[in-house]
């Protein structure tokens, strides 16, 4: 069950990138935290930064990697080796975002998804909203939550 009145996709729709003046990999993580009330503190919610426009070199979106943290923040207890699950979890938000995108890189991302008026809005949206059915899909089947 959701605590929170706003969802990820909500939190990302209403420009948290613009109002914030945040990244990709920053709008994921935050708007997660938001959304699921995560709790993480801003020393956390950093780490993202680096993150942003493939890492600064148009490798790797954003948006997946900010995803995977969230991932790690939800369901990793103590460290990533203890289960394959964010494994499983990155590996299909990786596929899923690909057959949409046609590739998992900044670069030709930017350059098919990408628009002046939005920037990357519309692969955050998308990402988003994988994110949001993968999250709850993990979250009811765990049971309820504290």
């Amino acid at each position: 069950m959701r605590m929170n009145r706003q969802t990820l996709y909500d939190i990302v729709a209403a420009r948290l990138n613009k109002r914030e003046d945040l990244n990709c990999a920053e709008t994921i993580l935050h708007a997660a935290d938001r959304a699921y009330n995560l709790g993480l503190p801003h020393s956390a919610l950093k780490l993202a930064a680096g993150f942003g426009g493939g890492m600064g070199v148009e490798s790797t979106c954003g948006v997946l990697t900010g995803a995977s943290m969230v991932f790690s923040a939800m369901f990793v207890r103590e460290r990533g080796h203890e289960s394959d699950r964010v494994k499983q979890l990155n590996s299909e938000l990786f596929e899923r975002l690909r057959e949409t995108f046609g590739h998992i890189d900044c670069a030709p991302i930017k350059d098919r998804w990408r628009d002046e008026a939005d920037g990357c809005l519309p692969v955050m949206l998308e990402g988003a909203r994988v994110l949001q059915e993968i999250i709850d899909r993990e979250r009811a089947a765990d049971g309820p939550q504290p």
